[in-house]
């Protein structure tokens, strides 16, 4: 057994209406993460794999779930617009690269706001001519908020 492996056990669960429901055993596993230095336990019906594999994978998941929450944080994706896979990708990477090209504004001018308050000006001054520099200078957020138009449903991010 692996050294950060802890426990690698067969469990059975022995409440009355718990066993009745799901008789068969499960796989508990105990396992440091050296990285984070800290310990997990997993219960898996995953038999047929090693007790490593599945705490990577566990580890994986939770890097896609920590993935999904930054997503919904910080790109404000309410829904996706397509089902495919592809569908998915392309909106995510639209949405990491507005991100970042409005993260680099914000950077590069040393504005005092929040991303989310740079997002928005520049979303509804998308036509407008007026350089950055003026436009960030001049624009008061709670005008910005009073303009965004419910009209047009889903067109910020």
């Amino acid at each position: 057994m692996p050294k950060n492996i802890l426990t690698d056990a067969e469990v059975k669960l022995t409440g009355y209406l718990s066993e009745k429901k799901y008789p068969e055993t499960f796989r508990l596993i105990r396992f440091y993460d050296e990285e984070d230095d800290q310990e997990f336990t997993f219960i898996t019906n995953a038999k047929h794999i090693t007790a490593n594999d599945v705490a990577n994978l566990y580890k994986k998941r939770w890097l896609v779930e920590l993935f999904f929450k930054w997503l919904k944080q910080h790109l404000k994706i309410k829904r996706f617009w397509g089902t495919t896979e592809n569908a998915v990708r392309i909106q995510i990477s639209v949405a990491i690269i507005t991100y970042c090209l409005v993260a680099i504004v914000q950077h590069d001018m040393k504005l005092n706001r929040s991303t989310y308050e740079v997002l928005q000006i520049l979303s509804i001054s998308l036509t407008d001519k007026t350089h950055l520099s003026i436009l960030f200078e001049k624009t008061n957020f709670n005008d910005v908020k009073e303009q965004l138009d419910p009209l047009i449903p889903g067109l910020y991010i």
